[in-house]
């Protein structure tokens, strides 16, 4: 027994002793194979590869995402990107005269071409001239490159080749190296860090340069995405524009939580759709290793990272439409100005909103004066940027959205609504207008604008014939009866007085006259508040897109929207951004919180009588709109509207909707002391005349005229 224990403990060990042996062996074996490559590397091919590696430099280079178009709602595109040559430079290992010899060839290749290139030189030549701001500045610069404080430019600028080593004696070949010599002093450039000589430069540069690459030292042609606006100041204040990333850009970028990586360089959406819809629309940059020899040849290069497009975003606008708008306002403002209707005023700025009354769609939004967003993506000139934005009309402004004004009567269709559903004024029941509106104030009695210009009042009116007339005597009374609470439950049913959630930024609320406001300006509500609160006055300030909410709603029945300007958006790969998704996206970018209000349920009947008022304004003898449009062949509704600002400006509104039976679209103009509402009518007219084809109808019939003529002579 114990012999055979002892026979099974030896066979453990020798089976233990081998394993060991057999591992010693591999370790051996792995060492030598170590040495002998050691060697090799070392001893034998030493010296090649030494002088192979100090001939080799590997760079990573960022290779850029193409930005996300802008659509309209057909796909036509109104901004997108276009891929351009850029042109860079990476320090090398070469001598003076041959980074010399190479910006010589570079620059004279760029010029031939037209294209412009870094050049912050502060010396020009013929005459010899300093360009700094100040004679500090200047002293500064002197100190900083030990030129001496009483040289004149011409002894500097030969002081300042001597510095770079430049050896031609030629001008203007000494100017040329210099600017790219002292751009790179200046703004600093290494082996792995690039600095940017020329964008946007021209193929024949592009393939001219990369003939002769062999010459030129640490000179690489990068194809970077541009941003290219395709019509001009169409829409501008939708699109926004882009411009240099800054560091309260990123501090912002921040707070919302967005950590993408942004190279001090890059370019962002500052406004419009540009800046909100920025996540979606810059892509996702990729790499690019790139191989060069120490005299700044490439030798090789290859696509680390693809880069990933950003996605496009399609607008609810129709480009078509929104230029119609954006010429009918300018020629209507312009025609306020020359006294083109019955007196002359200075009119200002003005805006137009087009909505689909049933979807909330927006399909145009134009604010004048406007601007050119293309001129931002480049940077914009100072004596440019000064001139939009020392403007006393502030063009960079977005009225439609940021300028509240009081409505005037075009509020009185919520009076109306308020009061029938209040039950204070039946739809049949007629008011007297007979001057003066009495109240418990002795001292306070206004009367309606029709007593004021012609000493009598309009008679007996029911709901519609008050809202044709405008009469302000009614108002006055049924808002008396109801009181201003009641007046205010339905106007923020309405959507006035708050943000409507369109998905551009500084949408501003407005004010919405009601016992707050007097609340915090600690004082009570009177009657005289409610009265002039009654005709779109008092405290009542909205901008026009809350405005086109609201006729809208009345348009379709009293039915809630949602405005929008967004339709989709659409991945790189094809695949749409979830509905859900992009109300998230942009309730959370914009703070946009769920309105106020109660949910009314309003009667039928209460909206077809105001309806009614808004369709005799049109097509009775007696409407205030009625002689543009008693030739009209699509029956419209509408509400002119005169409201007068704290400095006694009077601001022109027109609302209005079409066809009346089956309404599609609504329309709201406004102009800045354009007198009177009648006056911005005819914009109203164009526009819907041009969502209907009307004008195409006209212009065919034109021409069929116009061929008649000709066959006959």
């Amino acid at each position: 027994m114990r012999k055979t224990k002892f026979k099974n403990e030896k066979t453990e060990l020798e089976k233990l002793n081998f394993r060991f042996n057999v591992i010693s062996v591999i370790v051996y074996v792995i060492a030598v194979v170590i040495l002998v490559r050691l060697f090799d590397l070392q001893i034998i091919n030493g010296q090649e590869y030494r002088e192979d590696s100090d001939t080799r430099l590997s760079r990573e280079s960022t290779i850029e995402a193409a930005r996300g178009s802008i659509l309209d709602r057909s796909g036509n595109r109104l901004v997108s990107t276009d891929m351009s040559f850029s042109l860079e430079m990476y320090k090398t290992k070469v001598d003076d005269e041959q980074l010399n010899h190479s910006i010589l060839l570079m620059t004279n290749i760029l010029e031939k071409n037209g294209d412009s290139y870094l050049d912050t030189f502060p010396i020009s030549i013929e005459p010899f001239e300093y360009h700094f701001s100040s004679d500090e500045e200047l002293a500064q610069w002197k100190t900083k490159y030990k030129i001496p404080e009483a040289a004149s430019a011409e002894e500097a600028f030969y002081l300042m080749r001597d510095k770079y080593k430049i050896k031609t004696d030629d001008i203007h070949d000494i100017r040329r190296i210099l600017a790219i010599r002292y751009g790179i002093t200046t703004k600093g450039y290494s082996t792995t860090k690039s600095i940017e000589i020329s964008s946007e430069i021209s193929r024949n540069s592009a393939v001219q340069l990369q003939e002769r690459s062999e010459e030129l030292t640490g000179v690489n042609i990068v194809i970077e995405p541009i941003r290219k606006y395709h019509v001009g100041n169409l829409a501008s204040h939708i699109l926004g524009y882009m411009g240099r990333i800054s560091k309260p850009d990123q501090d912002e970028l921040a707070a919302n939580g967005d950590d993408y990586k942004y190279e001090a360089d890059d370019k962002i959406g500052k406004t419009g759709i540009e800046k909100v819809f920025e996540e979606y629309l810059r892509g996702e940059d990729g790499t690019k290793q790139i191989d060069m020899s120490v005299d700044g040849a490439i030798t090789g290069e290859y696509t680390a990272k693809e880069a990933i497009g950003g996605s496009d975003v399609v607008l609810t606008i129709d480009s078509n439409l929104q230029s119609k708008v954006e010429d009918m306002l300018e020629a209507n403002i312009n025609k306020i100005r020359a006294g083109g209707f019955s007196e002359q005023s200075d009119a200002k700025g003005g805006a137009v909103v087009v909505t689909n009354v049933n979807t909330g769609e927006i399909l145009a939004m134009a604010s004048y004066p406007d601007y050119e967003p293309g001129l931002f993506y480049n940077g914009i000139s100072n004596e440019k940027y000064n001139e939009y934005n020392n403007s006393s009309l502030h063009p960079l402004w977005n009225r439609c959205i940021q300028n509240p004004y009081a409505p005037g009567s075009t509020f009185k269709m919520i009076t109306a609504i308020a009061a029938l559903e209040s039950g204070v004024v039946s739809t049949s029941e007629r008011i007297n207008d007979s001057g003066p509106y009495y109240t418990s104030d002795p001292n306070y009695h206004p009367a309606c604008w029709y007593y004021n210009t012609y000493k009598r009042g309009h008679g007996p009116l029911n709901v519609t014939g008050a809202i044709e007339k405008s009469c302000n005597y009614f108002f006055y009374e049924v808002s008396t009866r109801m009181g201003i609470d009641n007046l205010e439950k339905y106007a923020r049913y309405f959507g006035l007085g708050q943000k409507t959630g369109i998905e551009l930024y500084n949408e501003k609320a407005g004010t919405l006259a009601c016992r707050s406001v007097t609340d915090s300006k600690g004082r009570s509500w009177g009657i005289g508040d409610t009265l002039s609160a009654s005709i779109g006055q008092s405290y009542n300030d909205f901008t026009p897109v809350q405005m086109a909410k609201y006729i809208s709603m009345v348009a379709n029945g009293g039915h809630k929207i949602d405005l929008s300007i967004i339709k989709s958006v659409i991945h790189s790969d094809g695949t749409q951004v979830p509905e859900s998704e992009i109300k998230q996206f942009t309730s959370q970018k914009l703070g946009i919180g769920e309105s106020s209000g109660e949910d009314l349920q309003i009667n039928p009947e209460t909206i077809q009588t105001v309806l009614e008022g808004m369709k005799s304004v049109t097509t009775d003898e007696g409407g205030t709109a009625y002689s543009f449009f008693s030739d009209f062949d699509i029956m419209v509704g509408g509400k002119t509207g005169s409201a007068e600002t704290s400095t006694k400006d009077v601001n022109a509104w027109f609302v209005g909707f079409a066809p009346f039976d089956k309404p599609e679209i609504a329309v709201v103009v406004v102009v800045e002391n354009g007198k009177h509402g009648s006056y911005t009518a005819e914009v109203v007219r164009e526009v819907i005349a041009e969502y209907f084809g009307m004008n195409m109808q006209y212009v065919q019939e034109d021409m069929a005229a116009e061929n008649e003529t000709e066959q006959i002579h």
